[in-house]
């Protein structure tokens, strides 16, 4: 099988923070592919709970420096860089103080869920996407792993669909079931719309809130393949999926997911 350039978004992994399912596959996911000979690039949110002392992250100031507007408001993009030696994996991460500084991963120390992870979400892949532009690296197939990366397939297929590192990327949305159990919030919707994209673009799912049914049916809409990370994921979700004609890779057994994966890319490219 020849080499391909795979690039994950991931939402979560370890050591950077606890062990659970989604943190552990988010690195041994990239890490197997990279074992099955592709060449990869790894992102994941720097969520204020990462330790970057202990981690060795560090700003990469070329990299850095862009400001991200979300709902009329301007957001510095901040990009660090850590290294995982034992998996032989360079980890970029997006930053920035008003959606991950301080802040844990999809809720506060009481449990309670942000009202603003749509707008984390959006910041996360946008951040993301133009991180590799600048890198100058053209993914064969885009990874898209767990709910903060859930709104990446929209702006890769209507906002960045004419960027030479995206023209001719498949991109695939893996989710576990109920991995939110709060809606977006109010501002989520508003904040979709960028260059070509508007919300009319996700209006057959959401038109106010949305909650984690509707984002990943709009991950889905847009993805060009849907890879199932359990047994117990949203048959709506499913079946939509299906209702678009998108391929669908059933949940594979812990020993088995990483071929199956790099199999399921091969035929996005076929």
């Amino acid at each position: 099988m020849k080499a391909k350039k795979i690039l994950f978004i991931t939402t979560e992994m370890v050591p950077f923070v606890s062990e659970n399912f989604c943190s552990l596959r988010g690195k041994n996911l990239p890490q197997s592919i990279q074992d099955l000979g592709h060449e990869i690039r790894t992102f994941s949110p720097d969520w204020g709970i990462i330790n970057e002392r202990r981690n060795q992250l560090h700003e990469v100031i070329r990299l850095s420096g862009m400001n991200l507007i979300i709902d009329d408001t301007d957001h510095p993009l901040i990009i660090k860089v850590a290294s995982l030696q034992s998996a032989r994996m360079q980890i970029y991460f997006i930053d920035n103080e008003d959606f991950f500084t301080h802040r844990g991963i999809k809720a506060d120390e009481n449990g309670n869920e942000y009202d603003d992870n749509g707008e984390r979400a959006i910041f996360y892949a946008r951040g993301v996407l133009e991180t590799v532009k600048k890198l100058r690296w053209t993914p064969d197939v885009i990874h898209c792993h767990g709910w903060a990366s859930a709104i990446a397939p929209l702006l890769i297929k209507k906002a960045y669909c004419d960027e030479p590192s995206f023209a001719e990327t498949k991109v695939v949305f893996s989710t576990a079931a109920d991995e939110l159990k709060s809606d977006m919030g109010e501002r989520f919707v508003r904040s979709i719309p960028f260059r070509d994209i508007t919300t009319d673009d996700v209006a057959d799912i959401c038109t106010d809130k949305c909650d984690y049914t509707g984002l990943a049916k709009i991950a889905v809409k847009f993805a060009d393949g849907l890879i199932l990370e359990d047994s117990k994921v949203s048959k709506d979700i499913i079946e939509y999926a299906k209702s678009l004609g998108k391929p669908v890779l059933k949940a594979q057994k812990e020993e088995d997911y990483a071929k199956a994966y790099s199999e399921f890319y091969e035929t996005l490219m076929d």
